[in-house]
């Protein structure tokens, strides 16, 4: 990845959401559109836990948030689902440790974006020789979303990495709200993964507005 690459990753990384119709009890199209008119700068479809939609139900609806992600020039990544990524052309993947191993993700996607979630110095090391684009770490703070997240280190990861001269775009993930980013930036994160503070807010233009405002003014500083 060129160095322009990366600063263009590093960018949309700094509000990322990450939503599925089990993160809100709207209809998941409307709280994608308010977020994108709040100023979100990729987002992530995760379809998972209970009641999660599956086959051409779960297809149509990726489509329908990726066609706003379009309009919107805001990356569209799926979660997890290689073949769904491939099937709509969507901009990127995104794996966990225990979903298809990175290094096979990047053969079948070619340059699309690669995500990869990590948790130690070795897991980010193997995903750099993978080929990720950008590492998820976490969980930074404690969290309901994911039921089976392993336990939360704060920033210390983030710290350890870029101490370790690792250049790799970062985005910190678990529990992250506006009154708790801020830390998460300092530490060297790019951007902040973002799933309650937006899909269960009242009003998530605003939630993701003041996120941005956030994310931006703490990584204009450094």
């Amino acid at each position: 990845m060129t160095k322009a690459d990366q600063q263009q990753i590093k960018q949309q990384l700094s509000v990322y959401f990450i939503m599925g119709t089990a993160n809100t009890s709207r209809h998941p199209l409307d709280v994608v559109k308010e977020a994108i008119q709040g100023g979100i700068t990729m987002f992530q479809f995760r379809e998972k836990g209970e009641g999660a939609l599956q086959g051409e139900e779960k297809k149509y609806l990726a489509q329908q948030i990726q066609a706003l992600c379009q309009e919107a020039n805001v990356p569209f990544i799926v979660n997890d689902d290689v073949q769904l990524a491939i099937d709509l052309d969507a901009d990127g993947v995104h794996v966990g440790q225990e979903d298809a191993r990175a290094q096979d993700v990047r053969e079948r996607i070619g340059d699309k974006i690669l995500g990869v979630s990590t948790h130690n110095l070795d897991e980010v090391r193997q995903a750099v020789k993978d080929g990720a684009d950008y590492v998820g770490m976490g969980p930074v703070y404690p969290t309901e979303t994911k039921k089976d997240t392993r336990s939360v280190q704060g920033v210390s990861l983030i710290n350890e990495v870029r101490r370790h001269g690792l250049h790799i775009p970062i985005v910190g993930i678990g529990g992250i709200t506006y009154e708790n980013a801020a830390p998460v930036i300092q530490a060297g994160a790019d951007g902040i993964s973002i799933i309650s503070a937006i899909s269960q807010s009242t009003d998530p233009k605003k939630a993701a507005a003041e996120l941005k405002s956030l994310v931006l003014s703490e990584k204009a500083s450094y």
